[in-house]
């Protein structure tokens, strides 16, 4: 179990209102002190996916919405190509809400103050699928430091009320990596996508 997920505890907060509310004004790492916008997160609070990526990048601080970028629109096609709406049948969020200064990479610090208020979306979301966008995102939610090559595509347990965790590639990675031959990230992604589509489907004819 991650450093972060020790510090599950009762909620401060009672919605997730309230949770974007002190989040919008968080000064609890230095990331706070370059951030044009908090990005919180989009989509429907109610859904039964949630994608968690890495951290805002410019275009996200700019705007104040997560994965609106190029990575953002290409994850938008990746979701969209399965029959999903991003919108309706999604939640995206980070796991840090201040963008890095030059997109480094969050610290785990910075991921740990960040985490609460991550917590308490999932908690208020309740999503049944997690999808982990990239190797950090997996790092920081659930502790687990093992290459993406070597997990992605992997149904994994996580402490978030029978959630089931998926680690898949992070756009910018497919966005270096363009070519849809078969075995290749993007290939691979495909297939990661459609079986998150299949949990989903399921999921959906067990909710009926």
């Amino acid at each position: 179990m991650s450093q972060q997920s020790e510090q599950f505890y009762a909620p401060m907060w009672t919605s997730l209102e309230e949770v974007w509310d002190e989040a919008s004004v968080c000064t609890r790492c230095d990331l706070h002190c370059s951030r044009t916008h908090v990005v919180f997160g989009s989509g429907n609070p109610k859904a039964k996916i949630m994608f968690i990526g890495e951290g805002p990048g410019q275009t996200e601080d700019e705007t104040g919405l997560p994965f609106v970028g190029r990575a953002g629109q290409l994850l938008t096609k990746i979701v969209e190509s399965t029959g999903l709406s991003r919108e309706k049948d999604t939640y995206i969020a980070n796991v840090v809400k201040c963008r890095p200064p030059g997109n480094r990479v969050p610290t785990d610090q910075e991921m740990a103050m960040c985490f609460p208020y991550l917590r308490a979306q999932i908690q208020y979301i309740a999503p049944q699928i997690i999808v982990l966008v990239g190797a950090t995102a997996l790092r920081g939610v659930l502790g687990i430091k093992s290459p993406i090559t070597k997990i992605r595509g992997q149904w994994l347990e996580t402490p978030f009320n029978g959630a089931k965790a998926m680690p898949i590639f992070h756009p910018s990675y497919l966005l270096r990596n363009p070519s849809s031959a078969e075995g290749t990230p993007k290939w691979l992604t495909w297939m990661d996508v459609q079986e998150i589509k299949r949990a989903y489907e399921a999921l959906m004819v067990n909710v009926s």
